[in-house]
C-alpha cells in the first residue's frame, strides 16, 4: 500500500469539519489528506453523554446489575462470561491489547486518519455510549498529528475490523507506536510530544473503539475518490490516443447516448465531445475510408461509463457507511430520555440492543464491484495501447512509435508493462466477499472479508494509474507523430501538460521514470486541471 501523508499547509486555513453531523467522502478525504482539521459540534457532544449516562448506570449497579454484552460479560464466543464489578475496566484494556494481532504493512498516514474521523464519526452520532473525553482525543489525533501504526492485514471483516481498529485503540490507552512529526516512537512519547495525555478505558469503551467497518471503509472511501479521478482521466487519455490513431469523434454524438441512457455512458461521451472539439488531425481525415474504429476507440462511452456508474453506486454506499453506526451493542435512547438508573438493559429511557451492524457485507460487496469497474479502465487503455504501437494497426505512425525503427524499440516494453498491470488486475478482481471462513469458535461464523476488498481495491487503483500513464506518454508520441496536423484545444492541453513532464522521445531511454512522472500527473490533478483550462470543467 503506498503510504500518503496529508498536507499540513491545509490544517491552518480550512475550516474545521464538524463531525457528527453528515459527512461526505469529500470531507473524510479532506481531514485524511489534506490535513483539514476537525471539531466535534454541540449537539453531538450532548448524544455521547447523553448514551454515555446510560453505559455509567449499568456500571454503577455493579454485580447486582443484569448481564449487557461488552459491559459486563466477556466477547464473542465468550458472552456467556460474566464479569466482576471491579474487573471491568480490566476486560476494556485487556480486549484491546489482545485483539492488536495485525500483520504486514503499516497503512499510509491518510489510510490512518481517514479510520480516526469515522471512528470518532461513530461515537459523535450518540449510539455507542463513550465518554466524550474519548471523542475529544481521538479529535486530538488528527489535530495535532499523532497517527497511530496499523499493520494492514489481520481483518475479516466482521464484528468489525477488530485488529486494525485494536491498533488504532492501543495508541489512545498509550501503548503500540505512534508516528509524530514523520518519526515512528511509542504512543506513549508520541502523545506526550503532542501535548496529549493516554485514557483509561471505562465499562464498553475498547469494545466500542473496536467494534465496526472503519477499516474497510476508510481504504474503501479513498480508493473510490481516486477512481472517481480516473475515469476522467481515462477520457483525456483516450481522446489523445483518438487523435494519435486519426479516429472519429462521431460515436460520441449525444443522440447515441440519449437512446442508451445510461448516466456514465453519456458523461463520457460529453467528456470527450468537449476534449476533441475542433481537431484539425481529425478534419484532415474526415474523408477517409475506414467506417469504423476498434472498440477501445469507439466504445470509450460504453465501458468507462459502465465504469463510473459502478463507482457512484459504491460511492453512494460508503457514503451511508461513513454515516452509520457501525458498533455493537447499540444504546437507544427513549424520546427525550437521558439514561438515567434502570430500564430494559440500561438505564431509565435507554435500551442496549446486540446486533451485527459491524458486518462488513455492504461495503465488501460495494468494494469488490468498485474493483472489477475500475480495472476496466485499464483493460481498455492497454488496448489503446496496442493499436498505438502495434504498426499493423497504427496508419502513419512508426513501428512502436520509435525514432528509429529496429535501432529503437520505442515503446514496446510500455506496452508489456501495461499487460502486466492488466493481469495482475484480473487476480486482484476476485471477490473477496463471497469467501467466509468461521472464527470465535463459530460464534463468527460468516465473516465479509471487506478489508481484503479494500486493500485488493486500493491495489487495482494504482496499477489503473499507472496504465493510463502508460497510455498517456504513448499517445503524447502519436500526437507528435502527426505533426504538423494539430490536435483539438483539449488534446493538445493534455500533450502540454504530459511534455512538461516528459519529453519527446528522440531516442531510447528508461521509460521508468516518464511512467512515473505521468501517473504523478493523473494523481495530483494536475493533467485534468490543465484539460479544464482549455475546455471547461470535464465531469
Amino acid at each position: 500500500m503506498t503510504p500518503s501523508t496529508p498536507h499540513a499547509a491545509a490544517a491552518s486555513s480550512s475550516p474545521p469539519l464538524l463531525l457528527g453531523r453528515p459527512l461526505s467522502l469529500a470531507d473524510l478525504e479532506d481531514v485524511a489528506r489534506r490535513g483539514r482539521p476537525v471539531a466535534i459540534c454541540a449537539e453531538a457532544r450532548e448524544r455521547a453523554a447523553a448514551s454515555r449516562r446510560a453505559i455509567d448506570a449499568i456500571a454503577a449497579a455493579g454485580d447486582a446489575a443484569p448481564a449487557v454484552y461488552g459491559i459486563n460479560t466477556g466477547f464473542g464466543a465468550l458472552a456467556e462470561t460474566r464479569i466482576a464489578d471491579h474487573d471491568i475496566r480490566a476486560l476494556q484494556r485487556n480486549l484491546v491489547r489482545s485483539h492488536a494481532c495485525g500483520v504486514g504493512p503499516d497503512l499510509g498516514e491518510a489510510e490512518v486518519r481517514a479510520m480516526i474521523v469515522l471512528r470518532a464519526q461513530v461515537i459523535a452520532l450518540g449510539h455507542s455510549g463513550v465518554r466524550t473525553e474519548v471523542l475529544d482525543l481521538l479529535a486530538e489525533l488528527l489535530n495535532r498529528g499523532v497517527c497511530p501504526r496499523i499493520p494492514a492485514q489481520g481483518s475479516v471483516g466482521a464484528s468489525g475490523d477488530l485488529a486494525p481498529l485494536a491498533h488504532l485503540a492501543l495508541t489512545l490507552i498509550g501503548e503500540g507506536e505512534a508516528r509524530f512529526e514523520g518519526q515512528l516512537m511509542p504512543s506513549a512519547v508520541a502523545l506526550g510530544k503532542a501535548g496529549l495525555q493516554p485514557i483509561e478505558l471505562a465499562a464498553k469503551e475498547g469494545l466500542a473503539l473496536i467494534n465496526g467497518t472503519q477499516y474497510m471503509t476508510a481504504l474503501g472511501a479513498l480508493a473510490l475518490r481516486d477512481a472517481a479521478a480516473l475515469c476522467t482521466a481515462a477520457d483525456v487519455a483516450g481522446a489523445v490516443s483518438l487523435e494519435a490513431l486519426m479516429g472519429s469523434k462521431r460515436p460520441f454524438d449525444e443522440r447515441l447516448m440519449r437512446v442508451r441512457p445510461h448516466p456514465g455512458q453519456a458523461i463520457t461521451a460529453g467528456n470527450l465531445r468537449a476534449l476533441l472539439a475542433g481537431s484539425e488531425i481529425m478534419q484532415s481525415h474526415a474523408d477517409c475510408p475506414r467506417v469504423q474504429d476498434a472498440y477501445s476507440l469507439r466504445c470509450m462511452p460504453q465501458v468507462h461509463g459502465a465504469t463510473r456508474d459502478a463507482i457512484a453506486w459504491a460511492a453512494e454506499v460508503l457514503t451511508r457507511e461513513v454515516n452509520s453506526v457501525t458498533d455493537n451493542p447499540t444504546v437507544f435512547l427513549a424520546e427525550g430520555g437521558e439514561g438515567g438508573e434502570g430500564g430494559k438493559g440500561g438505564g431509565g429511557g435507554a435500551e442496549l440492543i446486540s446486533g451485527g451492524n459491524f458486518h462488513g457485507q455492504p461495503v465488501a460487496l460495494a468494494l469488490d464491484l468498485a474493483a472489477m469497474a475500475a480495472a476496466e479502465l485499464a483493460n481498455i487503455s492497454e488496448r489503446r495501447v496496442e493499436q498505438l504501437v502495434n504498426p499493423a494497426l497504427s496508419t502513419g505512425l512508426t513501428p512502436f512509435l520509435a525514432p528509429r525503427s529496429g535501432l529503437h524499440s520505442g515503446f514496446m516494453i510500455a506496452q508489456v508493462a501495461s499487460a502486466s498491470l492488466v493481469s495482475e488486475n484480473k487476480v486482484l478482481c476476485h471477490p473477496a466477499s463471497v469467501d467466509s471462513i468461521p472464527s470465535s469458535a463459530g460464534r463468527e461464523d460468516h465473516v465479509s472479508m471487506g478489508s481484503i476488498s479494500a486493500r485488493k481495491l486500493a491495489q487495482v487503483i494504482e496499477n489503473v494509474r499507472s496504465s493510463l500513464a502508460i497510455e498517456l506518454i504513448t499517445a503524447a508520441q502519436g500526437v507528435d507523430q502527426r505533426r504538423p496536423l494539430r490536435p483539438s484545444a483539449g488534446v493538445a492541453a493534455a500533450h502540454a501538460a504530459v511534455r512538461r513532464v516528459v519529453p519527446e522521445l528522440a531516442e531510447d531511454r528508461p521509460l521508468y521514470r516518464d511512467i512515473a512522472a505521468a501517473a504523478e500527473l493523473i494523481r495530483s490533478g494536475a493533467l485534468i486541471a490543465a484539460v479544464e483550462e482549455a475546455v471547461g470543467t470535464l465531469n
